[in-house]
């Protein structure tokens, strides 16, 4: 059996899980991420406390691994998917120079308005894709470098290395042997022609940005280097279970019986070769099987991500849309457009941490169905401004139409409401672009749980959506690259016509006329 181990870097956590050749999760560990939310709307992260997540991530998931009689040998790769647009400066022994400035944080808004009104969105866009938003690397990169004089010495003096979080990761597990990123990690950054598949030169210079150490740009399914897991966990004891039986209970698997006793010991001097790296929403555009031109998934995680895949030709949208890579391999680059929404999960999160309306997210799926509709209240998401199509970077969230008979499942519906709706405006600006319907829709991620938002989800856009049984689905994407890599997996046909795509349809009520009435008002209200 060849087993294939995916690491999925998220914002809030690490999840690595360990799929057998057919696909399946076998093994999984999670652990939760700090990230420091400022009250100027700055975000950070610690460099050394992602790596280390990483690193306390999977070694959950190898002990769960071995506890059930497996070796280290019997995994075939390794593949990465990450948070997007994060991004961390270096030198060259691998010491963090600034914080991680991670993908909500707003702090270039002023030099994103400065840079528009200086005419450069349009070169931007047609170079890029993109558009000039605090969304992307690049313009934080130069608001660290307007604040940090030691630091733009340092850049000037061509000691200052950079990246997203895949190329961190990288560098920290093989040493700095590898300085190595992807295309859809390489393009988020706003320094990435999105024609040329190159490093913008121009860009570069136009920012000053011509002696950064930038990495070089890979396939997302190639020869990233290898990681000596001995020499990652040095100190660390595997502990063995003394049981007949090991269950892993987060898959609710039960292994075969273990002939041996509670015991600990250090990994074997075993390197595992790392094959793919990728953006976690590209990640789970492919783990969706997203191959051809009218394929789209939504992930429903902190933010969420449409995304279309439209071809081996990039489209520049006229609509707000993204034009972006959705995933390549050595022989195919697949563009997508995309729509970037900031706030989904981390809407119900602010509402359980600062107003403590419940404790559990679980519990917002009752509260939400406890009223018969909203009440005529909406909240809009914008606390780090309003993604796309809108591009509202300075936008402030709110509240409207509360009454003395609002409740707060009012609101905590009114919360949930606001996500289909974005995502809704998401798909008709979509085919807008296109000229078209879309010709499926696949949903994933954590709040695909909660029936409530699926239930108004599919209502709302009135088509049937597919839903993937393993909601780890970036990790499943970057396991399946990874395994095209080293041979576990043959082609894209045999992927998408296996039986390892294993998905519910969800279909649409007969009667979706009071979710459409409440999305005019959702219209209303984003224009007042």
């Amino acid at each position: 059996m060849n087993f294939i181990l995916a690491i999925d870097q998220g914002t809030s956590s690490t999840k690595t899980v360990i799929f057998d050749e057919n696909g399946n999760a076998v093994f999984k560990g999670h652990v939760d991420l700090h990230t420091d939310y400022f009250d100027n709307g700055f975000v950070e992260q610690n460099p050394d406390d992602i790596y280390q997540n990483v690193l306390d991530s999977v070694s959950k998931c190898l002990q769960n691994f071995i506890a059930a009689g497996h070796e280290i040998s019997e995994i075939a790769s390794c593949g990465i998917s990450n948070q997007r647009e994060t991004f961390i400066l270096w030198d060259k022994e691998g010491n963090y120079l600034a914080p991680a400035i991670v993908w909500a944080c707003k702090r270039s808004v002023s030099i994103c308005q400065r840079l528009i009104a200086e005419g450069q969105n349009d070169v931007i866009k047609e170079k890029t894709g993109l558009i000039i938003d605090p969304y992307f690397s690049a313009t934080k990169l130069l608001w660290l470098l307007e604040n940090d004089a030691n630091l733009k010495n340092k850049l000037e003096d061509g000691e200052v290395y950079f990246g997203t979080v895949d190329t961190w990761i990288l560098y920290k597990m093989t040493k700095g042997k590898s300085f190595k990123t992807d295309f859809t990690n390489a393009h988020r950054t706003l320094l990435f022609n999105i024609n040329t598949l190159m490093w913008d030169q121009d860009i570069l210079k136009m920012w000053g940005l011509e002696n950064l150490n930038l990495p070089e740009v890979c396939a997302s399914s190639a020869d990233f280097g290898t990681w000596n897991l001995s020499e990652a966990f040095p100190n660390s004891s595997f502990i063995i279970p003394n049981t007949s039986t090991f269950q892993d209970s987060s898959l609710n698997i039960h292994h075969s019986p273990l002939n041996i006793h509670n015991s600990s010991f250090a990994l074997p001097n075993y390197s595992l070769k790392i094959t793919a790296l990728i953006g976690d929403s590209h990640a789970a555009a492919f783990g969706e099987a997203c191959f051809e031109a009218g394929t789209a998934k939504v992930t429903l995680g902190t933010g969420s991500s449409i995304m279309m895949n439209i071809g081996e030709k990039p489209v520049i949208s006229k609509a707000g849309m993204l034009t972006t890579i959705c995933w390549s391999t050595e022989n195919t680059v697949a563009y997508a457009l995309e729509g970037a929404i900031v706030a989904c999960g981390s809407t119900i999160e602010w509402i359980k941490n600062e107003l403590g309306f419940f404790k559990e997210v679980s519990e917002t799926e009752a509260m939400a169905n406890a009223v018969n509709d909203n009440g005529g209240v909406y909240l809009i998401p914008a606390f780090s401004g309003l993604g796309a199509p809108h591009w509202q970077m300075n936008r402030k969230a709110s509240i409207k139409g509360m009454t003395f008979g609002t409740t707060k499942n009012h609101i905590v519906r009114a919360a949930l409401e606001s996500i289909p709706y974005q995502i809704k405006d998401v798909i008709n600006a979509m085919g807008a672009d296109m000229g078209g319907d879309l010709k499926s829709i696949a949903v994933n991620g954590g709040l695909t749980k909660n029936q409530f938002v699926m239930r108004f989800l599919v209502d709302l856009l009135g088509i049937p959506l597919q839903k993937q049984a393993d909601a780890d689905i970036s990790a499943l994407g970057a396991a399946y690259l990874s395994g095209l890599k080293s041979g576990v997996y043959t082609s894209l046909e045999q992927i998408k016509d296996s039986n390892l795509r294993k998905t519910e349809l969800i279909e649409p009520a007969d009667d979706t006329s009071k979710v459409n009435k409440a999305y005019e008002g959702w219209l209303a209200i984003l224009v007042s």
